[in-house]
């Protein structure tokens, strides 16, 4: 298995945190669409839906909306489920292996124990080329997945 702390593809954005919630709690956050709404999108952006068919091959999708009410849809696929512990997606399919307009990552997302009651919480963004890193980069990767990794933790604790 790969190391999930460290990267040497310069592709590659990774965000790593200890959150301070149980590893069954968080990734029922991360696979259950009401909770998902409650986490997934940075303050002051919301989640306006999600779903999940969680399973390698199952649609996923999530729309967030804006402090000024406009949208952006996010579609894409499982391409791995380990319960609690690793999830990976991409964008480069749609539900029925449909091919995406414009493929831009795949997420890895792995859960370990830190603890008692703690998660190691890491994501891999996989970007297909160094200008969609750069450009995911400069949206404030780093910032937003950090407001939601604060979301996550709040969320978690709260069920």
């Amino acid at each position: 298995m790969t190391d999930e702390s460290t990267t040497d593809d310069a592709r590659d954005l990774l965000f790593t945190r200890d959150l301070d919630a149980p590893r069954d709690k968080v990734w029922r956050c991360w696979t259950e669409p009401e909770l998902m709404k409650r986490w997934f999108t940075p303050a002051p952006w919301s989640t306006a839906h999600a779903e999940v068919e969680l399973h390698p091959g199952g649609a996923s999708v999530v729309v967030m909306r804006g402090p000024d009410g406009e949208e952006h849809t996010h579609r894409g696929v499982y391409l791995e489920v380990v319960p609690g512990e690793r999830l990976v997606f991409t964008d480069a399919f749609r539900a029925g292996w449909e091919p995406s307009d414009k493929p831009f990552m795949t997420g890895i997302v792995t859960l370990a124990d830190a603890g008692p009651g703690r998660t190691r919480y890491t994501a891999r963004v996989r970007h297909w080329t160094m200008a969609d890193r750069e450009s995911h980069e400069a949206m404030g990767f780093h910032a937003g997945w950090g407001k939601a990794a604060e979301q996550l933790e709040a969320t978690a604790r709260s069920i």
